[in-house]
C-alpha cells in the first residue's frame, strides 16, 4: 500500500488493537527496519496537542485536530492508536487516556452521581491502574518514548509513577518473558522484553508562562547578548531538575541496563513548545486573518486537506523555527521540534543504539532495530496478556489476565495511592479512640438504645479524627467491632415487661414447659427478671401480696390472682367469663388475617356507644323478666343459681335475646370457635368469634348489699385513710305525679280509717330519701405499686372524707371518662412520677326492685390504641349485693403491650369510657 494511503487509514483513529488483528503479511513494509516512538502524557486542550505534535511531524493530517468533534467508536478511557510513517520509517504509538481533557470528561460523564467519596476514589485509583499498564506495555515495545506536559514546569507525580512501573516491571517479567519466548526477534529482546531500555524525551508546553520583553531603543538600556535564547535557558534548566530529581529517587542509575528508561547524557532531552497566546479570541481572529490572506507560495497546489492546511498556519509557529533575528548577534538559534527529534532518531534507524550509562565501568545495553512484521508478533503477544483482557471489563481491575500478573497489580497501590495509604494510617490511628470512647461509662450489660448511644459517640470521636477514602471502610469496621464487643456477653436481654421495664439479665433463654432454669449454660435458661416488685391486691381487695414485673399477659391478669384466689376469695361467688372450650387435643392461637385487626380502632366507637344506650332502655323489659327467672342474656356467661328467684331452671340460657330478636348481636352471641383461641385480650380490633383461654377480668361479689356500712366505708387494708368510701347514687324507681304528692300530704283521712303512718326514713345530710328512690354506691378504685389504694369521685379528684360519710353524689363519675391513671398522693423522692391505676370498681346494689347493668370499655392509650372490654360486653348485676370488678393489670394486643404513660403524656388518654353503670327500673 501507498504511502498516502497509510495516511488515510491512520487518519481515521484506527486503533492499535486493530493494526495488531491485521495480517502483517499484506503490508508492503513488512520487511522494513523502523523505529518505535510512543507518544504519552497529559494534555490542556479538547484539541489534543498529542494528535498535533504527530501531524508536524509527518507533515499530514494524520489525526483530527479536534478529536472532541469526532464520534468515539472505542470504548474506555485508555486508548493506542498508532500511525507508520514509511518515509520516516517510523512507527507512532499514542496513549490517550484520562489525563487528557477529552477523556476525561467522559469519565467524569459516566460516573454516577450519587457515588460516594470512597466509590469515586476508587473509580479514578482503577482507571490510574489501567493507565499504568498501557504506559508499561508502551515502555516494553517503544525505542524512544515522548512525555507531553501542557505546562512548562514539571510535574513531580511523574517520579511516583515511573518508581511504580519499575516496580511492576520487576514484578511481572517472568511472565513476559514466556509470553514472547517463541517470537522471532533477539535473545536480549526475549530476556528484557524489550528492544532496548527506551530513551525519555519531554515536551512541554509554554502557554505563555515566559514572556519576554521587547528590547527597549535606548542604546543605554542594552545589555550584553547572552548566547543562549530564554527559552534554551529553561529547557536546560528543566533537564538538569528532571535528571537530579530522577538520581535522587532511583529511578535513573548508573547502568541504563537496569532502569524502567533512559536520558541521553549529552543530548538535549526537553523541547519547550512556544504558545499559542493567552487570549483565545485574538488567536481565532489572527487565524482568520491568515487563512483570508493569499500568499505566493500557496498558490501551487500543497498536499493534504484544506482544513489541515487552514489549521496548520495557527500550529505551524510552535513547531518550526521560531525567528533567525537574534542569529546576527551571536545568539544559537532554537531548533524545530523535529530536529529535536530527529537526533534520537537517526541514532536508532542507523543501530548505533544509546549508550546512555555512566559512571567509571558502564556497561553497554542491547539493542534491536525489528523489521515491522517481527515487531508485530511482540507486540500481539504482549497486547493479549497485558490489555485486551479488560477491554469488555471497563473500569474494574478484573477479568481473564492470569491470576499471577494481576497480583502484582496490587502492588502498584503502595505508589499510586498515597491519598489512601495516609487515609488507612490515619483512621487506623482513629479506631483505638473510637473504641475507647464506645466502650466508656458502659455497664456490664445494656441494650439496645445504650449500643446505639455509644455507638453514635464513637463515631463522632472517629469522624473528628478519620479522613480520607478510607473512612467509610473502617467506619463499618468500627460498627463491626462495637457489635462484637456488646454481642460477646454484653448484651442484656431486649424484652420488656408489661410495665415497660426491660429484663435485667443477660442475653438468655427462656425455659420450656417443664424445663428449669440453667443460668450455668451459655446462652442461660431463664426466665425474665426486672428486679421490679410491687404490692397488688386480690381480686376482692381484702388482701394485698408483693408481686413481680410482669413479661406476659397470663402472669399480669391471671396466675397472680389465682394465687392469691387460694388464700382468699376463693370460696366467693363470682361471675364467670366465657373462656376458650377447645374441641382438639392440639388448639392454636388465631392468626389476624381480617381487615378489621390490620387497621386502627374504628372511628365511630362513641356513636355505637350512644346507640347502645338508646337499645338498653328498649330491652329493659326483656332483661326484667330473663332476671325475674334466674336466667342471664346470654349463653356464655353466667351467675350460680339464685336460690331467690322465682325460675326453676337455673341451667337455662338465652332466654333474652330469644325474647327480643330484633337485638343487635354482639361478639359472644356469635358461635365462637373452639378450635382456635385468641392469644390476647379482647379488643375493638380483634378478629370476631374468638375467645381467650383466661379472662382477664373478675367479677366477685363480696356479701349482701348491708356489708357495706355507709358511715365506715370499706374495712379493706392499704387504703389511704378518709378514702375508703363508696359514693351514693340515688336511682329513680318510680315516678309519682305532683297531685299525688300533694294528696298524700293534704288530704284528711277517709271516715273511720286511720291516719297512715309513714315509713321510718333514713336522714343523710340535709335531705331525707324518698320511697320511690333507691340508693346504690359505687367506687373507682385506684392503686399504686406500693399497694396505696384510695378513692376517686371524679376526674383527676381524690377523695377525702372527713366527717361520717361523702356528700358528692357518683353521678358526676358515672358520667365521665375516668382516667385509667392519676399522679399517686403519695410521691417518691425521686424526679419520676408515680402513678396509681384504676384497678378496682365497687357497686352496692340495694334490695329493690332494679336492675344495674355493667358495661366497662377500657382505652389504656391514645388512639389508635383499641377499646379493651370483657368477655362479655354487658354483664347483669344481681341486687342485694356488694360486688367489685376488677380491671386488668395490663393490656395487650396483637401487635404487642400497651404500656403505662411516660412522663408529659396527657393521663386522659388513658381512660376508662363513661357509661360503665346503668340503672333500669322495674
Amino acid at each position: 500500500r501507498s504511502s498516502g494511503g497509510t495516511a488515510r487509514e491512520m487518519a481515521a483513529a484506527k486503533a492499535l488493537s486493530a493494526a495488531l488483528a491485521s495480517d502483517s503479511e499484506e503490508v508492503a513494509w513488512k520487511d522494513e527496519e523502523m523505529c518505535v516512538v510512543g507518544i504519552f502524557g497529559k494534555t490542556s486542550e479538547l484539541s489534543a496537542e498529542k494528535y498535533a505534535i504527530v501531524n508536524t511531524l509527518c507533515d499530514k493530517p494524520v489525526f483530527p485536530l479536534y478529536p472532541s468533534l469526532v464520534n468515539d467508536h472505542h470504548q474506555g478511557n485508555n486508548l493506542l492508536q498508532s500511525y507508520y510513517n514509511q518515509d520516516s520509517k517510523v512507527l507512532y504509538l499514542l496513549l490517550t487516556a484520562v489525563c487528557d481533557n477529552h477523556q476525561l470528561l467522559q469519565a467524569c460523564r459516566a460516573l454516577a452521581d450519587d457515588v460516594s467519596h470512597a466509590e469515586a476514589h476508587e473509580y479514578w485509583k482503577g482507571e490510574e491502574k489501567l493507565h499504568c499498564i498501557h504506559l508499561l506495555y508502551l515502555f516494553s515495545v517503544s525505542h524512544i518514548l515522548l512525555l507531553v506536559h501542557p505546562t512548562c514546569s514539571f510535574d513531580i507525580t511523574y517520579d511516583r509513577l515511573f518508581r511504580a512501573l519499575d516496580s511492576l516491571r520487576q514484578k511481572v517479567l517472568p511472565y513476559l518473558k514466556s509470553t514472547i519466548k517463541d517470537c522471532p526477534v533477539g535473545k536480549e529482546w526475549r530476556l528484557n522484553c524489550r528492544p532496548c531500555p527506551p530513551r525519555l524525551l519531554f515536551v512541554f508546553q509554554l502557554n505563555g508562562a515566559l514572556k519576554v520583553e521587547p528590547k527597549c531603543l535606548d542604546p543605554s538600556n542594552l545589555d550584553k547578548p547572552k548566547k543562549h535564547s530564554p527559552k534554551r535557558r529553561l529547557q536546560h534548566a528543566l533537564e538538569d531538575q528532571i535528571y537530579r530529581i530522577f538520581r535522587k529517587s532511583r529511578v535513573l542509575t548508573n547502568q541504563s541496563i537496569n532502569c524502567l528508561f533512559t536520558v541521553p547524557a549529552n543530548q538535549a532531552f526537553v523541547y519547550v513548545v512556544a504558545g499559542q497566546g493567552d487570549d483565545p479570541i485574538s488567536m481565532l481572529i489572527g487565524q482568520l486573518k491568515n487563512n483570508c490572506t493569499i500568499r505566493e507560495h500557496e498558490s501551487l497546489p500543497v498536499p493534504g486537506s484544506r482544513r489541515y492546511q487552514m489549521m496548520k498556519h495557527v500550529r505551524q509557529p510552535s513547531f518550526i523555527l521560531e525567528s533567525s533575528l537574534n542569529s546576527s548577534s551571536g545568539q544559537l538559534v532554537d531548533c524545530t521540534l523535529k530536529e529535536f527529534l530527529w537526533q534520537h532518531v537517526d541514532l536508532v534507524l542507523t543501530k548505533k543504539g544509546f549508550e546512555d550509562s555512566v559512571g567509571r565501568n558502564p556497561q553497554p545495553s542491547h539493542f534491536e532495530l525489528p523489521a515491522y512484521k517481527n515487531w508485530l508478533a511482540v507486540a500481539s503477544k504482549l497486547y493479549e496478556v497485558m490489555i485486551n483482557w479488560r477491554e469488555d471489563e471497563l473500569g474494574f481491575l478484573s477479568g481473564d489476565l492470569s491470576s499471577k500478573i494481576q497480583v502484582q497489580l496490587k502492588g502498584l497501590e503502595g505508589f499510586l495511592d498515597a491519598d489512601n495509604k495516609f487515609s488507612e494510617n490515619r483512621c487506623q490511628k482513629a479506631l483505638p479512640l473510637a473504641h475507647s470512647a464506645y466502650q466508656s461509662n458502659l455497664p456490664h450489660h445494656y441494650t439496645t438504645t445504650i449500643h446505639k448511644n455509644q455507638l453514635a459517640q464513637a463515631l463522632r470521636v472517629y469522624s473528628q479524627h478519620a479522613r480520607g477514602p478510607a473512612f467509610q471502610k473502617y467506619a463499618m469496621q468500627l460498627h463491626e467491632d462495637c457489635y462484637k464487643f456488646w454481642s460477646n456477653g454484653h448484651q442484656l436481654c431486649e424484652e420488656r415487661s408489661l410495665t415497660d421495664q426491660h429484663c435485667v439479665h443477660k442475653f438468655h433463654l427462656l425455659p420450656k414447659p417443664g424445663e428449669k432454669p440453667e443460668p450455668d449454660r451459655n446462652p442461660p435458661v431463664l426466665y425474665h427478671n426486672s428486679r421490679a416488685r410491687s404490692t397488688s391486691s386480690c381480686n376482692c381487695g381484702r388482701r394485698q401480696a408483693p408481686r413481680d414485673d410482669p413479661f406476659d399477659i397470663k402472669s399480669a391478669n391471671y396466675d397472680f390472682y389465682q394465687l392469691q384466689e387460694e388464700k382468699c376469695c376463693g370460696k366467693l361467688e363470682r361471675f364467670y367469663f366465657p373462656i376458650f372450650q377447645p374441641s382438639t387435643p392440639d388448639p392454636a392461637p388465631a392468626k389476624n388475617d381480617s381487615t378489621a385487626s390490620t387497621l386502627p380502632p374504628q372511628e365511630g366507637e362513641g356513636e355505637k356507644m350512644k346507640e347502645k344506650e338508646a337499645q338498653t332502655q328498649g330491652e329493659s323489659t326483656s332483661l326484667s323478666l330473663a332476671l325475674s327467672l334466674g336466667q342471664s342474656t346470654d349463653s356464655l356467661g353466667t351467675f350460680p343459681p339464685d336460690p331467690h328467684a322465682g325460675g326453676d331452671n337455673p341451667d337455662a340460657h338465652g332466654q333474652g335475646g330469644e325474647a327480643k330478636p330484633e337485638k343487635r348481636p354482639s361478639v359472644v352471641d356469635r358461635q365462637v370457635s373452639t378450635v382456635e383461641y385468641l392469644p390476647g385480650m379482647l379488643n375493638s380490633s380483634c378478629p370476631k368469634g374468638l375467645l381467650p383461654k383466661f379472662s382477664s377480668w373478675s367479677f366477685i361479689k363480696l356479701g349482701p348489699s348491708k356489708a357495706y356500712n355507709f358511715h365506715r366505708g370499706l374495712d379493706q387494708c392499704g387504703f389511704i385513710p378518709g378514702t375508703n368510701y363508696l359514693m351514693p347514687w340515688d336511682i329513680v324507681i318510680k315516678t309519682r305525679s305532683d297531685d299525688e304528692v300533694d294528696m298524700d300530704s293534704n288530704s284528711w283521712p277517709a271516715p273511720n280509717k286511720s291516719v297512715p303512718v309513714k315509713r321510718a326514713s333514713t336522714v343523710i345530710g340535709r335531705g331525707r330519701r324518698r320511697d320511690d328512690i333507691a340508693r346504690a354506691f359505687v367506687g373507682f378504685e385506684y392503686e399504686d405499686s406500693r399497694g396505696r389504694r384510695f378513692m376517686c369521685s371524679g376526674p383527676e379528684k381524690i377523695m377525702k372524707v372527713m366527717g361520717s360519710g361523702p356528700k358528692e353524689s357518683a353521678i358526676k363519675a358515672l358520667s365521665s371518662d375516668m382516667p385509667l391513671y392519676i399522679l399517686s398522693p403519695s410521691q417518691g423522692r425521686g424526679l419520676k412520677p408515680h402513678y396509681a391505676q384504676l384497678m378496682r370498681l365497687f357497686i352496692v346494689v340495694p334490695d329493690a326492685p332494679l336492675q344495674i347493668m355493667l358495661t366497662p370499655q377500657v382505652q389504656p392509650g391514645p388512639p389508635p390504641c383499641p377499646v379493651f372490654y370483657p368477655e362479655r360486653q354487658e354483664i347483669p348485676v344481681p341486687p342485694d349485693g356488694l360486688w367489685v370488678l376488677r380491671f386488668p393489670y395490663a393490656c395487650v394486643t396483637d401487635r404487642g403491650p400497651c404500656f403505662p404513660p411516660k412522663e408529659n403524656q396527657p393521663l386522659m388518654s388513658y381512660r376508662v369510657q363513661r357509661g360503665i353503670l346503668k340503672a333500669i327500673p322495674q
